[in-house]
């Protein structure tokens, strides 16, 4: 760098310079982070809330929520799991992760200030032991959410959430649906019981509230393929976590969107789509898995579908020693909540 070049740096970006954004866009960006002093307010003070959008109490009795495009809600409730139980702790361990957006460079969007978005709290559980009630109370409040005209995303807890979430969300008109997972979550009955977290998509399809024929999943793997054959059967289109490296992510985006075309969608994650080295603070890890760039990858490639709703479960954060699995939690709800400025 020549003396001229160098003074130039400094006379654009020294002195009184200092804080001068000159991209219009990063501008954007930083005015409505910064007061005039320059100063931001520290990511791990206040009130921890999901992606430290703000809070609002809601009185479930009589719910008000007016004005609001987007509502985080958790779902503290594991009593569907088969394996090891813990994600019930998945909403509190997002909350406590900071520093996830608010701005996504490859989008291009800041969807905290583009839309009003809110953490309203937790489902009000009436019990912590019945899942019959647990799920007759998650159906309810999605439904008074829906009925407000906002979209809810969801932080669970064990995947048997996504039953009666669809069951509101679904209520007028079956759904298409996006998952992405290591398990089909299309198993019959387990124990007798048919509302555990490895069927919610089954029994959703037979009630009605999700069109199979507009359902990708994605990242499958696993010693319980057996199990999945109303998947197949249904005609929902199924992409193995072994397929992955040989089609590319680019191809798999390209097929979810052509399955699920441009009708109501909603989107479901679970963390164990991600391989336990990223992600293995979770009830049923599986080897094999996506890295969590892929899904990053997979997720933005979805802008501008017409997503009705969405949902991140089974962080069991007991299990991971790094808070690298709420983390990578947090940071993939980031970008499901970064989908919806850019909907239709």
């Amino acid at each position: 760098m020549t003396p001229d070049e160098l003074k130039a740096l400094n006379d654009r970006f020294a002195g009184e310079n200092e804080r001068r954004i000159y991209d219009e866009g990063f501008a954007r960006v930083a005015d409505r982070l910064f007061d005039p002093k320059g100063t931001r307010v520290a990511p791990y003070a206040g009130l921890p809330t999901l992606l430290d959008v703000p809070y609002r109490a809601v009185d479930w009795s009589a719910p008000d929520l007016a004005g609001l495009d987007v509502a985080l809600i958790g779902m503290p409730m594991d009593l569907g799991v088969t394996n090891r139980n813990g994600s019930r702790f998945g909403p509190r361990a997002l909350r406590a992760i900071e520093r996830i957006g608010p701005y996504n460079h490859v989008l291009k969007t800041m969807p905290a200030a583009e839309l009003k978005v809110a953490d309203i709290g937790d489902v009000p559980f009436r019990s912590r032991f019945d899942l019959a009630t647990s799920h007759a109370d998650i159906e309810a409040t999605i439904a008074r959410i829906v009925a407000a005209g906002v979209t809810p995303l969801s932080v669970g807890g064990d995947h048997s959430i996504s039953l009666p979430i669809l069951r509101a969300i679904g209520a007028e008109r079956p759904v298409g649906m996006i998952h992405v997972d290591a398990h089909c979550d299309t198993s019959g009955l387990f124990d007798g019981c048919k509302f555990h977290h490895g069927g919610p998509f089954r029994q959703a399809v037979l009630e009605g509230v999700l069109d199979p024929r507009r359902t990708i999943q994605i990242g499958i793997r696993g010693s319980s393929e057996y199990l999945w054959e109303f998947s197949y059967e249904s005609g929902m289109t199924v992409i193995h976590a072994e397929e992955v490296t040989g089609l590319g992510i680019a191809a798999i985006v390209e097929k979810a969107r052509a399955v699920v075309g441009d009708g109501p969608t909603y989107l479901s994650f679970d963390v164990d789509s991600l391989d336990p080295a990223f992600a293995p603070g979770t009830g049923t890890p599986e080897v094999g898995g996506l890295t969590t760039r892929e899904a990053q990858a997979l997720l933005r490639g979805l802008a501008g579908l017409n997503f009705v709703g969405g949902d991140l479960v089974e962080v069991a954060p007991q299990y991971d020693a790094t808070t690298n699995t709420a983390q990578a939690g947090a940071q993939m709800l980031f970008e499901i909540l970064s989908l919806l400025p850019l909907r239709p």
